[in-house]
């Protein structure tokens, strides 16, 4: 055993929650924000403005999404290079195999749950033959690619037929049930967006469009939003732009030291979530990790607008299909991403700071 520590600790190879859970889910998320998230918000662009090349440049972006999203997991988990490059062939398969399903005639929504896990263990194997042998140019890069190839074509069909399943439920139960699962939904992706792991990530492995979708973007909002306007008078106007279109994530440290500062951005998720569901049917149809986005760059939005006019192919295959927004839409998509959030956690925020859960310092963002 303890040969086996000791050779873990010489590969860099740890097992913790931390570094799988946290650190490579999170690099994930910035791999799929730079391919296909980017690529999609480019390629509507490009269709509306009618050119041609950002078309083709948004295409090729998000043709690359496995690819991105294993590498960002490679890197998070300080790969060296040879396993590193390797990885990009290991997400394109599991991407595109994750993205199938056992299910005759039906998709699979698993692909970026299927990188994940697939791009873990191929690095992890790559890791602990790297410069093993003198050989290394070759040893590295078969032992990467065939780990990952192998369990892609193993494992990525039936977790996209999962993947499916579970987002495929979501999504049926916020249809049905709108009220409760816009409130469940919301508080459950905005608190995933201000912890330090993924809401994007977690959107996208199940696929959330729709009613969930929207629940999803409320929730990421409120958290945002609220932190950013809550803590406007400790962190000022360049806090408000750090939190309201960076992340909430930078309020964690605080969170540890005092939980109740989380009060107000959840309530306001707890309402916001089920306002978008009920009374404006608001959903995101745009890329599935547009859901777990909030006002990050804005993305929530532009998947919101990008899900109206020209639905991801996720969203068709859930029943989507391509609308002409109306002044309700924009109203219930400015409302539910910006000015409810503002309000409820500016109200309810001086409240908790009347009654003392929430001192004066409580919000300072670090330096």
């Amino acid at each position: 055993m303890e040969t086996i520590k000791a050779f873990c600790k010489r590969k860099n190879i740890v097992f913790s929650a931390r570094r799988y859970g946290i650190d490579a889910l999170g690099a994930m998320a910035q791999g799929l924000f730079c391919s296909l998230l980017i690529g999609t918000i480019i390629k509507t662009l490009g269709e509306q403005a009618g050119l041609p090349f950002l078309v083709d440049a948004g295409s090729y972006a998000s043709a690359m999404s496995g690819a991105a999203m294993a590498v960002a997991i490679g890197f998070a988990l300080q790969a060296p290079p040879l396993v590193l490059f390797s990885l990009a062939t290991v997400g394109y398969a599991a991407n595109a195999l994750g993205s199938t399903s056992l299910i005759p005639d039906q998709t699979g929504a698993g692909g970026p749950l299927a990188v994940l896990f697939i791009a873990i263990i191929a690095a992890e194997c790559g890791k602990a033959v790297s410069k093993e042998t003198r050989i290394d140019i070759l040893v590295t890069p078969l032992a990467t690619i065939l780990v990952g190839i192998a369990l892609s074509a193993w494992w990525a069909p039936a977790i996209g037929t999962a993947a499916t399943a579970v987002g495929n439920i979501i999504m049926w139960a916020t249809d049905l049930q709108p009220f409760l699962m816009g409130i469940i939904v919301s508080v459950l992706m905005g608190m995933a967006l201000t912890l330090p792991i993924s809401s994007a990530a977690i959107c996208a492995a199940f696929g959330l469009t729709g009613l969930a979708g929207g629940a999803a973007v409320a929730g990421c909002c409120a958290q945002m939003v609220g932190f950013a306007v809550m803590s406007f008078r400790e962190n000022g106007w360049g806090g408000l732009v750090s939190q309201g279109i960076g992340t909430s994530m930078l309020q964690m440290p605080n969170i540890v030291k005092n939980p109740r500062i989380w009060l107000p951005p959840t309530l306001a998720s707890a309402i916001t979530g089920p306002v978008a569901t009920c009374v404006f049917r608001m959903e995101m149809n745009g890329p599935p990790v547009s859901s777990g986005m909030g006002t990050c760059g804005l993305v929530g939005q532009i998947g919101v607008w990008t899900g109206w006019l020209s639905p991801s192919e996720r969203a068709i295959a859930n029943g989507a299909a391509a609308i002409t927004p109306d002044v309700m839409d924009w109203m219930g998509l400015i409302l539910i991403s910006f000015v409810l959030p503002a309000v409820l956690c500016w109200l309810s925020g001086k409240f908790f700071r009347r009654i003392g859960w929430i001192r004066e310092g409580d919000l300072t963002l670090a330096e």
